[in-house]
């Protein structure tokens, strides 16, 4: 097995999906990213685990890692925002999580690296049409950001595999990409352009 250092992540968004969910997801886990992140602002909590756990069978299938975002109480592999965190404190409640959280400063980076999370995603990099009223922050935050904590820092906000390579070059340790895993016709092929991308020099 092909063990890649920079990490290419999925995160969802059931919205930009044209065919049925679950299907697609299978579609991508099968392709082997790193990790798949289960992001879904449109279910209310009951929905989410119902479909979190069908979406936590299918990565287990494909030996998939995959955060949900947060319900500790249910997952312990958990994504949650700035705000989730400032509101506990994970040394405090013992957490025994791995645990991920989305930084929009560094500041929030290296609060969140204090609080003892595994891993922060940074962003937004490029232009996106998730966020088309909010300027991107760009390769340069990003280095910031990097140079700043000790923990892996991955990217996330318009990367696609024309791009990618410059995310590598800020020493990120990997990409979230959400749109693009969510439309393409063949997430395996997909995948394979993102990764030779980031091999090319």
């Amino acid at each position: 097995m092909i063990i890649y250092m920079f990490k290419i992540i999925c995160v969802t968004d059931r919205k930009l999906c044209d065919e049925d969910f679950l299907t697609r997801i299978e579609k991508i886990a099968s392709a082997k990213p790193d990790r798949i992140i289960f992001r879904d602002k449109n279910c209310n909590d009951e929905e989410y685990v119902k479909f979190a756990l069908k979406i936590l069978a299918i990565s287990d299938t494909y030996h998939i890692p995959c955060s949900m975002y947060f319900h500790p109480e249910i997952f312990s592999d958990i994504h949650m925002t700035m705000p989730m965190l400032q509101h506990i404190c994970l040394s405090d409640m013992n957490f025994q999580h791995f645990v991920g959280v989305s930084v929009h400063s560094v500041d929030e980076a290296v609060q969140a690296e204090q609080q003892g999370v595994d891993y922060v995603i940074a962003g937004h990099i490029f232009e996106t049409s998730c966020k088309p009223d909010l300027a991107p922050r760009g390769l340069e935050f990003l280095k910031q950001v990097c140079k700043s904590v000790k923990i892996p820092v991955y990217a996330i906000g318009g990367i696609n595999a024309n791009n990618i390579n410059q995310i590598v070059q800020t020493g990120a340790d990997g990409a979230c990409i959400m749109s693009g895993f969510m439309t393409c016709k063949n997430p395996v092929a997909y995948i394979s352009q993102l990764r030779k991308a980031v091999t090319e020099k």
